[in-house]
């Protein structure tokens, strides 16, 4: 028999309503982002729910940009958005809408419920309105102005439209309840003013809608079936089905799960948003961020998150998901794929005495172990190498089987080699380069009279390297943030040697030409990929994606036990 399939909340929502032809037998869902920053890993949870359930079940999902904020907004966030989705797998074919289309509706609709006697215009300003509005054990105060008639309404908010009114002085509330459990519904604010130049309207509105009221009603204007939310909008839900009860248009349902939460990150845009304009990074696409474009550009792959994501689920109840899980499944996608080459990022010179000076030949170098179908590639060898300094020791301790004054070492698909002197810096006493002998019967590294060799090492032709920077990367957070941390304490955590760049890298003559984007496993240095940023004709700059070391099968068998 087939794999039953395991089915989330959501999916099990939508096969009972698809089951009961609640909507007709169709699937529709949207994804709305506000264009007032980057879209970080969190958002990438939401983008996957809404198109793979669009997907799967022959369903669409619409693109719709919530631009109710023009003091916020920008093009520039608009277009990182649309490449992201994109770069993630998914199209939102000919259905991309902006909440700035239906304006014109909302007003509509706005003084549709002043007629109903549902609306008001309130001249509190925003801070009484908060000292209006009571508490969770108290219950709000009427606003004086909510008994004003419906004339006398309508009249003032087609002047708010006018502009004849300054920022602050009024706005538009929904007439509900002061007294309701649930403060969403204490007379909510549907509209305020702003004089401010939309990126899409221009100036042709002063008055913008706020989120409550734009997005049920944007939900119901494009017929969505399902408007899945992250958990922190159920309480808004209420709000969500009162307002489209009370004008009696389209009811879509709005369905909440649990945002995604990593260890060690930050997934707050407004905190992002700082650590840009505060230049703890360069940018949003900076390689330490969580945004997609960071992720992007530090070499993490859209097959890798999405499966991640798949193992995360999708779930009700809040959770912390560990950031090595994230970093795992990278190591996973890359495993399968990525070209193993060679790179010396802290070269030291080596020099084979005993090699034919002038002569180069070319070994045969497997391009990845775990694809056949990868084959091979040439590489040259020569008298001089670079090795990394830090498989060099003087004294070496005990178990060190990598290079030391008279020590025998295998060169990776090359020869066996000792170690028979180091020369020095003259001034500063520093060991600049070491001087070997190597086995000529030796080639492919191993000796022919079957002795062994228990250390190998990477190394890079010094006529044929090629220089590059090649950036380190750890975690941006010095520690886990705790819950409402303040301002000030978030910023004294952030790490700062989140970021080591290292000039005159090493690297084989096949980088030298490589497209940025492109990534390779820098044999025993991890992941790294070719900064798009960064790297251009002449100028080879690599982002290291995720080291070697892989916590994640410690973390998940600790959980297990626990």
């Amino acid at each position: 028999m087939p794999e039953e399939r395991t089915l989330d909340f959501i999916r099990s929502i939508v096969e009972e309503d698809l089951r009961t032809g609640k909507y007709d037998g169709r699937v529709h869902t949207r994804f709305p982002p506000e264009p007032n920053g980057y879209l970080h890993i969190g958002h990438a949870k939401a983008i996957n729910l809404n198109f793979s359930i669009a997907e799967e079940y022959g369903g669409l999902c619409n693109l719709r940009f919530d631009d109710t904020n023009p003091c916020m907004e920008e093009e520039e966030y608009v277009d990182s958005i649309m490449e992201d989705i994109h770069w993630l797998g998914f199209d939102w074919g000919d259905r991309l809408y902006y909440a700035s289309d239906y304006f014109g509706k909302l007003y509509d609709y706005a003084v549709q419920l002043i007629e109903m006697g549902k609306a008001y215009v309130c001249d509190l300003s925003p801070e009484e309105i908060r000292e209006y509005r009571g508490s969770l054990t108290e219950p709000g105060r009427n606003s004086p102005y909510r008994d004003r008639d419906v004339e006398e309404n309508l009249d003032l908010f087609a002047r708010m439209r006018a502009g004849e009114f300054p920022d602050g002085s009024r706005t538009l509330r929904a007439r509900i309840d002061m007294a309701a459990s649930n403060m969403n519904m204490r007379d909510p604010v549907m509209y305020r003013i702003l004089h401010a130049t939309h990126h899409r309207t221009g100036d042709e509105w002063c008055i913008y809608p706020m989120y409550d009221f734009t997005h049920c009603l944007s939900d119901s204007i494009e017929r969505i079936t399902h408007s899945n939310c992250s958990i922190e909008f159920e309480d808004h839900r209420a709000l969500y089905d009162w307002f489209l009860d009370e004008l009696g248009v389209y009811h879509p349902q709005q369905i909440e799960f649990a945002r995604l939460n990593l260890t060690r990150t930050v997934l707050s845009k407004r905190k992002l948003k700082r650590l840009v304009e505060e230049g703890h990074v360069e940018s949003w696409d900076d390689p330490r961020m969580p945004t997609l474009a960071g992720l992007r550009r530090r070499g993490y792959t859209p097959e890798a998150i999405r499966e991640f994501l798949r193992r995360v689920g999708v779930a009700k109840t809040p959770t912390t998901i560990e950031i090595e899980l994230l970093e795992h499944c990278l190591r996973e996608d890359l495993n399968a794929r990525a070209q193993r080459v060679m790179a010396v990022l802290r070269p030291l010179r080596l020099v084979i005495e005993n090699y034919p000076e002038g002569r180069v030949e070319e070994v045969e170098a497997i391009n990845n172990p775990e694809d056949s179908s990868a084959g091979t590639r040439k590489l040259p060898f020569s008298r001089e190498l670079f090795v990394e300094r830090t498989d060099f020791r003087e004294d070496p301790p005990k178990k060190w089987f990598r290079l030391a004054p008279g020590r025998e070492v295998r060169l990776k698909h090359g020869y066996l080699v000792t170690c028979n002197d180091v020369v020095r810096d003259p001034s500063s006493g520093e060991v600049v380069e070491l001087r070997c002998e190597y086995d000529p019967e030796s080639r492919g590294g191993e000796a022919p009279d079957g002795r062994k060799v228990r250390g190998t090492l990477h190394w890079v032709s010094a006529p044929h390297a090629v220089d590059a920077e090649v950036r380190l990367f750890d975690h941006l957070l010095l520690e886990e943030p705790p819950e409402g941390v303040e301002e000030t304490d978030f910023e004294n955590m952030i790490n700062p040697d989140s970021r080591e760049a290292l000039s005159g890298c090493k690297l084989e003559p096949g980088l030298g030409d490589a497209e940025p984007g492109t990534i390779c496993q820098f044999m025993r240095q991890g992941y790294f990929c070719a900064d798009p940023a960064d790297s251009r004709e002449g100028e080879s700059v690599w982002n290291r994606s995720v080291s070697l070391r892989d916590t994640w099968a410690k973390i998940e068998k600790s959980q297990s036990r626990g």
